[in-house]
């Protein structure tokens, strides 16, 4: 057999195991090293001798391992001082039965290959012993035990060797060599750092909307229920989106007789007056302030006058335009909502002191 070919063919083998997927055991490519014994079969009369080996494989698989193995002895032949040599190459898996975790454990073996003979025969010319060099294919099955201890490990093994010498010059041609060996392994580089799993990103689903979370007329009644789409924002509308008539009673923001001052009560009015204005910034009032029937009516225009603006005044200090406000006007004692006596004490009304926002849209 063409040793090129069959190193080839070897060579071929070994990177085919290299192109595996990525995996999630321990493939790194380790050598190994070791020595044994050779117990020849006996048609070669060949004494039992020492052999060593070299190699070079990785797990495929995290039970099938993949060897390049290449071994040599020099036994001597029987009863004769000649020289005998044997090279062999070949490629050897390995099934191995463990689990995760196992510091040692039991493995079968099968290999093939090919094997170079020189020897010296017992013939003899002018220049000394006739040599006989051939070369033969062979194939073997073997047992062991194999443990690994981080970068290194250490095999044991026996195999059974079939030996396809058809050039021994014997009646036979096939023999079969006991093997023994004990080799040291020795892995190359070191494992990957883990990779951490990349986050996912939760997936958030989007709300769907639907008519009552719309609102096209920014009038605070939703789609669903307003049956006015197209009012404006910040009209008055009721509960169906539609416009409604709105008016503010400020009727109880009274005043003490004879006085322009807020009270505390009117401020609390006054302030409910401000947020419904706020709310319907379209909203336009007249602000008109009112008298009793007491004293003259000269001088209940004034008072009147002066009461309007105390709530004017007030009202344009908490933000609402001057520009919706009408006024302030006074109407002395012209309008008043209770009739009372003309003539003191009678007169005196808080109804008729009062001060009013009347809606002018």
């Amino acid at each position: 057999m063409n040793k090129k070919i069959l190193c080839g063919a070897l060579l071929g083998a070994l990177g085919l195991a290299q192109a595996a997927a990525a995996n999630d055991f321990d493939d790194r490519w380790y050598v190994t090293g070791g020595v044994g014994t050779v117990s020849f079969d006996d048609l070669r009369n060949l004494d039992h001798d020492f052999s060593a080996h070299l190699g070079m494989g990785r797990f495929v698989t995290p039970n099938v391992s993949l060897d390049g193995e290449l071994y040599y002895t020099n036994p001597e032949q029987e009863n004769i001082d000649l020289n005998w040599s044997q090279y062999s190459l070949g490629l050897t898996g390995r099934y191995h039965f463990r689990d995760e975790g196992d510091t040692w454990w039991p493995f079968l073996s099968i290999g093939a290959g090919a094997q170079r003979h020189e020897a010296e025969l017992p013939a003899f010319t002018d220049a000394g012993p006739v040599d006989r060099k051939g070369s033969n294919f062979y194939t073997q099955l073997g047992a062991g035990v194999q443990a690994d201890y981080g970068r290194f490990g250490a095999r044991a093994e026996v195999g059974y060797r079939y030996d396809f010498d058809t050039d021994a010059g014997a009646n036979e041609d096939e023999f079969g060599d006991t093997i023994a060996s004990v080799s040291l392994i020795v892995k190359l580089g070191d494992l990957p750092e883990p990779v951490e799993p990349t986050p996912v990103a939760p997936v958030v689903q989007e709300p769907v909307k639907t008519c009552a979370d719309m609102d096209d007329d920014g009038d605070g009644v939703n789609n669903c229920n307003d049956k006015c789409p197209n009012s404006q924002a910040g009209q008055a509308v009721g509960a169906d989106g539609c416009p409604v008539p709105l008016t503010i009673d400020l009727k109880g923001v009274n005043f003490d007789f004879d006085k322009d001052a807020l009270r505390a009560d009117a401020i609390v009015i006054l302030d409910e007056a401000v947020s419904i204005l706020s709310k319907y910034p379209q909203l336009r009032v007249e602000v008109a302030g009112h008298t009793d029937l007491c004293g003259p009516e000269a001088y209940n225009q004034k008072l009147s006058d002066r009461r309007a603006k105390a709530v004017y005044d007030y009202l344009t200090g908490k933000g609402i335009d001057a520009s919706r406000l009408a006024g302030p006007n006074g109407y002395g004692e012209s309008r008043p909502l209770e009739q009372t006596d003309q003539g003191f004490p009678g007169c005196k009304s808080e109804t008729n002191r009062r001060t009013e926002l009347n809606v002018q849209n």
